[in-house]
């Protein structure tokens, strides 16, 4: 029997009734899925024929909140303002912490009135931002900043495309990955770690680890050309056995407690925290072999995840800001200082100031990303946004290159990154930049092999993705063995 034609005022309020627009939040997998969902219906008309239909037309997983870096806007800071522009920054990074953690804790709530995300978190932190940006503007007469949209944050998912991890690739193109998958019973596949984390209220998944095995080989290295220095100098600081750890970051947050909201990781000199002068370090003891280099070397710790937690479960920089597991001491840690391949190096100035990779480098982008994970026995394949998985008898293996070229003038920068820059594919330096001694740190860790099962320290809106890797380095050598080092690279030897 045919259907009862409808009038088009009927069909238009049915069509009203039908469409459906609603938002509900359901947490699962350490994140917070947004779920937008809607049903559409039309009628037919004339002859009395129609269709109804429901469409899920959105699903996204939102495990974190998205703010845009301040500190990378930044182009000058007036000596007299460094001390409040730093202090702004902190308080930026402060109010993220606190922001996402407000989320993390009010999970049940959110999932039952969506609204609150935006009224509990997005909001305040919006607020607070606009203030602390506004300081900052006065204190740099960057009046711009106000008018760049910096102040807003988002929420966003924790496998989001945007981040690098398409669906359905799991970094299958440029490094070869198979979503961690190989077939040898390693237990690669297993859950209990990725639960354990997520339990945390981290977006680690496996899709952040990937068997090394299954990754193409990708280190392409220069040719040296001729006047090439082609030495290197070594220095041994130990691997942090006494323990040295803080949450601080002297160059980032100077005079800032608890500045990085994850732990450090220390060899070479012992004085450094968040209040360290270059005067204190200059006085400090150092790990080092040869106590000429009183150089600053830091990254963040990794973590072995779901066999309980470590002394600072309940401190700042631990537990109190999402970092949780047994810190791992690294097996093995090496600090090197090589050439370029295209002519002698210039001596570093004293207390040059170097970061490495990007602590927000999930929110931020890979743009400035630069740490490289793999295992002993395959390091001619370097992953950039998974975790290696290694086989048996295979360990875990970070890799730092830092920037080799300065600028010749500033030891430190605004946005502590365009007073050096990388070298070219040739391995030139820019324009106006001179070639210095390339640090490099190889940091070895006997870890399982089993996705979820580790993790590096993180701000914890960045959920302790490995893109966010990065090191840090101050040079506090001695004039005498600085030029030591020099003279060693520039002349092809092998220095110690």
């Amino acid at each position: 029997m045919g259907r009862i034609a409808r009038s088009p005022r009927k069909r238009s309020t049915l069509t009203r009734r039908m469409t459906l627009a609603a938002a509900a939040l359901i947490l699962g997998g350490g994140g917070l899925a947004a779920v937008n969902f809607y049903a559409s219906a039309s009628e037919g008309g004339g002859g009395g024929h129609g269709s109804s239909g429901h469409d899920m037309a959105q699903m996204r997983m939102v495990s974190t909140i998205d703010c845009p870096d301040v500190g990378n806007s930044l182009s000058t800071v007036p000596d007299s303002a460094k001390s409040r522009v730093d202090r702004q920054l902190a308080d930026l990074d402060t109010q993220i912490t606190d922001a996402y953690t407000t989320f993390a804790d009010n999970k049940d709530r959110i999932q039952r009135d969506p609204r609150l995300a935006d009224s509990m978190v997005l909001a305040p932190l919006k607020e607070q931002r606009t203030d602390s940006i506004g300081r900052i503007a006065d204190a740099t007469g960057q009046r711009d900043l106000n008018g760049k949209g910096l102040a807003p944050c988002t929420m966003r998912a924790a496998d989001d495309p945007s981040s690098g991890a398409q669906d359905g690739q799991d970094g299958q193109d440029a490094q070869g990955g198979q979503d961690g998958q190989d077939g040898q019973g390693n237990g690669q596949g297993e859950d209990v770690g990725v639960q354990s984390f997520a339990a945390s209220a981290s977006g680690l998944s496996r899709r952040d680890f990937v068997d090394i095995r299954s990754v193409r080989p990708n280190v392409a290295t220069p040719p040296a050309r001729r006047g090439a220095s082609t030495g290197s100098f070594t220095s041994d600081c130990g691997r942090n056995e006494n323990g040295k750890r803080n949450p601080d970051n002297v160059i980032v947050a100077p005079g800032v407690g608890n500045g990085a909201h994850h732990m450090h990781d220390y060899v070479g000199n012992q004085a450094t925290d968040a209040f360290a002068s270059d005067n204190d370090l200059a006085r400090g003891k150092t790990s080092c072999r040869n106590q000429g280099d009183k150089s600053t070397y830091y990254w963040p710790v990794v973590r072995l995840l779901g066999q309980g937690n470590d002394v600072d479960a309940k401190a700042k920089g631990g537990g109190k800001d999402k970092n949780v597991g047994k810190i791992q001491t690294p097996a093995q840690a090496t600090i090197r200082f090589v050439g370029s391949p295209v002519g002698k190096v210039t001596a570093m100035p004293r207390f040059l100031r170097i970061i490495t990779g990007d602590a927000k480098a999930f929110t931020n982008g890979d743009a400035n990303a630069n740490a490289s994970w793999s295992c002993t026995g395959f390091e001619n394949r370097q992953l950039k946004d998974k975790y290696p998985l290694c086989p048996q008898g295979s360990k875990v293996v970070r890799t730092f290159n830092f920037q080799s070229c300065w600028d010749g003038k500033n030891i430190d920068s605004a946005n502590h990154r365009t007073h050096v820059a990388f070298a070219d594919k040739s391995g030139a330096c820019p324009a106006g930049f001179k070639a210095i001694p390339q640090l490099v740190q190889r940091i070895v860790y006997d870890l399982p092999a089993k996705a979820g099962a580790f993790a590096v320290d993180s701000f914890p809106e960045q959920l302790h993705k490995p893109v966010t890797d990065h090191g840090d380095f101050i040079d506090v050598f001695s004039d005498a063995l600085m030029g030591k080092v020099v003279d060693c690279v520039n002349s092809g030897r092998s220095c110690a």
